[in-house]
């Protein structure tokens, strides 16, 4: 059996269990113990394992902040009546943490499914914007590159992903970078989330420790160093004004109205912009 990537291929030995890896000509054995995922990492070129452990390391300040959330959802989930399978089937297969948290909410309520699905719904709209303001970056990446990112995308890692791909030339291996951000974070959730379920007896009382604002203060230090337009500075006023107003709102509508109000508000001063630097002559 043999895996081939850019200037490497792998070669495997059942006979003698072990794994050779010709890179450039250099021929390197591994015992066959190690992963499969392993394997094709260490077959993977160059250009793409530097984008991905950079998406990794760049992404590790988010999971520092992500660590208490998914503890606390492994917890509250349990506690709400989840069982162990389904709390961590919810971390593997919906992986969105406000979303969780309120369906594991819901659920303990005894709420319908209907309204767990469109109140879920309604919260994870914002991944709409997210994927627009992506989508140029990622144009004629194929589907089965679109689908898993798609699945993996979450305020952490576009926060990561959006920072580096404004400040950075495309060098053909973005998605690379999207990928180990994303790794990085699902695997934190997964882990965390266990975590949370089988330390639950003994961390009692732990949705009171305020744990929850470590998110927070995360954001605002990736966030604060991306307003650096005045039209990104007006959208940010915007947003805190309008989600300040609305945070009564059922089923937290207020953020959606405030996230749309701001990308409006943003919209409408860039082209202001634009038309007064084509009216005086300068180039945009």
């Amino acid at each position: 059996m043999s895996i081939k990537g850019d200037g490497a291929v792998c070669q495997f030995d059942t006979v003698c269990r072990c794994a050779a890896i010709s890179v450039s000509g250099t021929e390197i054995h591994y015992p066959w113990r190690l992963s499969f995922p392993t394997i094709v990492f260490l077959t993977m070129p160059a250009s793409r394992k530097r984008e991905f452990v950079l998406g990794v390391r760049d992404t590790l300040p988010m999971i520092v902040g992500a660590i208490p959330f998914g503890v606390l959802f492994g917890v509250l989930a349990t506690t709400a009546g989840l069982s162990i399978p389904a709390t961590m089937a919810m971390s593997l297969f919906v992986y969105a943490g406000s979303s969780q948290f309120i369906a594991a909410s819901l659920l303990g309520q005894g709420v319908g499914v209907a309204v767990i699905v469109m109140t879920t719904f309604i919260v994870n709209l914002r991944h709409a914007l997210y994927s627009a303001s992506l989508g140029p970056y990622f144009k004629g990446l194929p589907q089965r590159w679109m689908i898993p990112l798609g699945f993996f995308l979450t305020d952490e890692t576009y926060a990561v992903v959006i920072k580096r791909f404004n400040e950075t030339p495309d060098n053909g291996n973005r998605h690379w970078y999207f990928l180990g951000s994303a790794v990085a974070m699902y695997g934190n959730w997964q882990l965390c989330t266990a975590l949370g379920i089988f330390a639950g007896n003994s961390l009692q009382g732990l949705s009171d420790w305020g744990l929850e604002f470590a998110m927070v203060v995360t954001f605002i230090g990736i966030v604060v160093p991306l307003i650096n337009r005045f039209p990104m500075l007006v959208a940010a006023v915007v947003a805190i004004a309008v989600a300040l107003l609305a945070r009564d709102m059922p089923h937290n509508l207020g953020l959606i109205v405030a996230s749309m109000a701001s990308v409006a508000a943003g919209f409408v001063v860039e082209v202001f912009n634009e038309r007064n630097a084509t009216k005086d002559g300068v180039p945009n």
